[in-house]
């Protein structure tokens, strides 16, 4: 599982306003790249985002949707990125100081993705969440 952290220096309040905003999901999440359509209970457990990957004219329609959710501690997500596979996705989110140790954690679970052996897939994942966490960062800073 590949684990990536970063301490983003607002509350963990303010970082859940950004999770809690489906349609800001691609403006954080490297590989998302526009939104369709979001639930009007996100991000409540079974919620769904309806997202596309890749850039045009390529685009692939697909889906996120809520497996766990503690607000503002905890967002566990199923990411789906066919034709890779899905993703479990945690992002965990802990007050440190004034601001949040935020911490997201990936793993292949099904398809082509989970095929790959982790030393792999990991060091690829991390980098890509690294950004993912950067992105999230600058939004939730500057709200």
């Amino acid at each position: 599982m590949a684990t990536v952290q970063r301490v983003i220096t607002v509350s963990p309040e303010k970082v859940w306003e950004v999770l809690a905003d489906g349609w800001l999901y691609p403006v954080w999440v490297v590989g998302a790249s526009r939104m369709r359509e979001v639930d009007d209970t996100w991000p409540a457990v079974d919620a769904e985002l309806h997202h596309s990957v890749g850039s045009w004219p390529l685009l692939l329609d697909d889906t996120t949707s809520v497996i766990a959710c503690e607000e503002p501690r905890e967002l566990v997500l199923t990411a789906r990125g066919w034709p890779m596979g899905e993703a479990r996705v945690t992002l965990t989110l802990v007050p440190e100081g004034s601001g949040t140790r935020v911490t997201i954690e990936e793993e292949a679970v099904s398809g082509p993705g989970a095929l790959v052996p982790r030393l792999v897939a990991d060091p690829g994942i991390a980098w890509r969440n690294t950004e993912t966490l950067r992105r999230l960062a600058y939004l939730a800073e500057r709200r």
